[in-house]
């Protein structure tokens, strides 16, 4: 079984319909042997493909072949589901597999008596450290660090430390940097293991210490956290408390999930959805997407009222209403660029007050560029088709006025939003759709009804 699996992609359309047919055939050990070569990622892959029914059969199937890490890659929705299919004892035991903060991830949205049931099974120093991990807030450091690391005092030599790493039996499996600390745990530098290493022993270990190095509150956000290691190209950064502490260390390894999460979350908020709803059930889904399609009703409403003053123009010049929808929709992709740009640029810190003027400038000047440029296409096109060069003039116009205001904003509004606290990824895009199609269309219609009336 093992040999067919390897020739395989780690989780392919094939192995998943596999999967399904031994599920569907009741042949439960061959969904077994099928799942249990499979890295915690391909476990985690297969149990979110498969249907909800399918999921459960597998994860009674699976119990003890279940790899503790699969969980910390399901979706929350899939992982809800998965925990639903095991006891206290099962679920304990996977915790004890796993790092503390891994193991707080799984365990925070059990209610609160599952979690006591599933603490009062895990030993009480393990438990201890998940207790630490779970009184901090979601989405901070203090919830993403590990305690396990290799913590010395600042008297030791290089040779105590070394002979200290070969005889604690509690280390972390994989060790980049040394924390040094003084006798009340503040931290005071670290040591990268391999200078350390090629640093003679009777040398003190605080001579090698690079003080300098940055550390994060436990209170900070993930995405500060994110930043942090991206701006300072780190591997591992201790976390300290409001003394200044040594609590934990967060991994890089952590800080790339917190980057790919941030950048979904900004993602589906761009697109008017709260939350990642791929494996929430149908009616859940609906209620997730219906508030923000409620608010683009009533921007609709707005662009439809200033349709509606033109109603006499329409009437007398019917191809308006053919022509129109064109003018609104070229400014609402260019203004989708712009604005998808400027949350990023938000995102990344790389935005700020004493750039910003500079920005809104040049979006301004490319928002006129490209609105000349289709001016004169479609002026050309209208005037070629229809005969009428003043038409062509009104469209012209209308393009040039509409991108310019497209450009300026996509830029202006996630800055506006920024400047009061509201997330600019979150309505950006409902705001900036009235703004072009109210601008497309009172332009092009206004210019209508004074040149061609």
């Amino acid at each position: 079984m093992s040999g067919e699996i390897d020739h395989l992609d780690e989780v392919t359309p094939e192995l998943v319909r596999r999967v399904e047919a031994a599920l569907a055939e009741n042949r439960p050990e061959e969904a077994r042997g099928l799942l249990a070569n499979l890295s915690a990622t391909g476990q985690a892959s297969i149990l979110e493909q498969v249907s909800e029914a399918e999921r459960d059969k597998l994860v009674g199937i699976l119990k003890g072949d279940l790899d503790p890490e699969a969980l910390t890659e399901l979706d929350e929705e899939v992982l809800e589901d998965v925990l639903d299919q095991l006891d206290s004892k099962e679920i304990a035991a996977a915790a004890r597999e796993l790092e503390a903060d891994d193991a707080a991830t799984i365990l925070e949205d059990l209610s609160e008596d599952e979690r006591q049931e599933v603490l009062a099974e895990i030993p009480a120093a393990e438990r201890a450290d998940i207790e630490r991990a779970l009184a901090y807030p979601e989405d901070t450091a203090g919830r993403l660090m590990q305690r396990s690391l290799v913590k010395v005092a600042d008297s030791w030599t290089v040779g105590q430390v070394i002979d200290y790493c070969r005889e604690a039996t509690d280390l972390p499996d994989d060790v980049y940097d040394i924390f040094v600390v003084d006798e009340s745990g503040r931290l005071r530098g670290s040591v990268p293991l391999g200078r350390m290493l090629r640093t003679k022993r009777p040398v003190p270990i605080f001579d090698i210490v690079d003080p300098d190095i940055p550390s994060l509150p436990a209170t900070a956000d993930q995405a500060e956290v994110a930043h942090v290691f991206r701006d300072k190209n780190l591997v591992s950064c201790p976390v300290v408390d409001e003394d200044g502490r040594l609590q934990g260390v967060i991994m890089v390894d952590d800080v790339v999930d917190v980057i790919d999460e941030e950048a979904e979350e900004d993602l589906l908020k761009m697109g008017g959805v709260g939350s990642d709803d791929m494996h929430a059930d149908t009616v859940t889904t609906a209620r997730l997407r219906a508030p923000w399609l409620l608010v683009n009703v009533a921007t609709a409403l707005v662009a439809s009222f200033v349709i509606s003053r033109f109603e006499d123009t329409i009437e007398k010049i019917v191809i308006l209403a053919a022509l129109m929808p064109i003018v609104a929709s070229m400014g609402g992709n260019a203004g989708i660029q712009t604005v998808t740009v400027t949350v990023r640029a938000l995102a990344m810190g790389e935005l700020t007050a004493a750039n910003a003027m500079r920005f809104i400038a040049k979006e301004a000047v490319v928002g006129s560029l490209n609105g000349l440029l289709f001016a004169f296409l479609l002026a050309v096109g209208v005037i070629v088709v229809f005969h009428d060069w003043r038409l062509g003039g009104v469209i012209a116009g209308a393009m040039v006025c509409n991108l310019m205001a497209a450009a300026l904003a996509g830029s202006l509004i996630p800055l506006g939003l920024q400047k009061f606290g509201v997330d600019p990824a979150v309505s950006s895009t409902v705001f900036l759709t009235m703004v072009t199609d109210v601008t497309g269309f009172l332009t092009f219609l206004g210019l209508a009804t004074i040149f061609l009336l």
